[in-house]
């Protein structure tokens, strides 16, 4: 015979429900409360340190970041960019909207280059926003060990430069990559061209 309990949790008729499934019941809801503030909590960190992320002195690693406030403008010849190859990352940041971001970079004939992959994908369409940015507006600064250098990024869709380009950042961060990536716009290449009229 099964026992039953009344809601007030006396023993009772079928009226009430079975002691097992009641006491099933109070522990799901109380690990599905403790979940969903864990959540809730998480989710506030998250979107706080985002949003903090955005005031701040450059990128966080791969959170974007607010405006370079530090660093020590060149101006004058362009520097011998070779030493690039040596730095995995470097850091830019956007005229408008005056964000930064981290990325790859390579050298080539002594001229600067980055790219942005994903951009034909769902999650990237949302994710990879900055190149739609520069497209339109690509006054940029790029920061590379405190030193501050305007740049005009100019997007490269066509040319004899993008199959070597695309082969260092392949040799560089050990990517598979070809031109038919660039062709179909999978991956979007900036050049860092120098800035007229700074």
């Amino acid at each position: 015979m099964s026992l039953y309990i009344t809601k007030d949790g006396n023993p009772g008729d079928r009226a009430g429900w079975l002691v097992s499934g009641y006491k099933y019941g109070v522990v799901s809801m109380k690990i599905f409360r403790w979940l969903g503030m864990t959540l809730l909590t998480l989710a506030v960190v998250v979107s706080v340190a985002l949003f903090g992320a955005r005031f701040a002195d450059g990128p966080i690693e791969i959170v974007s970041g607010g405006p370079f406030s530090t660093g020590e403008k060149i101006v004058g010849a362009e520097p011998d960019w070779r030493f690039l190859n040596d730095k995995v990352t470097v850091e830019f940041q956007l005229e408008k909207p005056a964000r930064s971001r981290t990325t790859w970079v390579v050298e080539l004939d002594g001229k600067v280059y980055i790219a942005s992959a994903y951009m034909t994908t769902s999650w990237g369409k949302i994710w990879k926003q900055w190149p739609l940015d520069a497209e339109k507006d690509g006054r940029a600064i790029l920061r590379v060990d405190g030193k501050l250098y305007d740049r005009q990024m100019i997007r490269i869709t066509e040319g004899p430069e993008v199959a070597p380009v695309l082969e260092l950042l392949s040799k560089k961060y050990n990517l598979a990559s070809s031109p038919n990536a660039v062709d179909n716009g999978y991956v979007w290449l900036f050049w860092l061209a120098p800035r007229k009229n700074v």
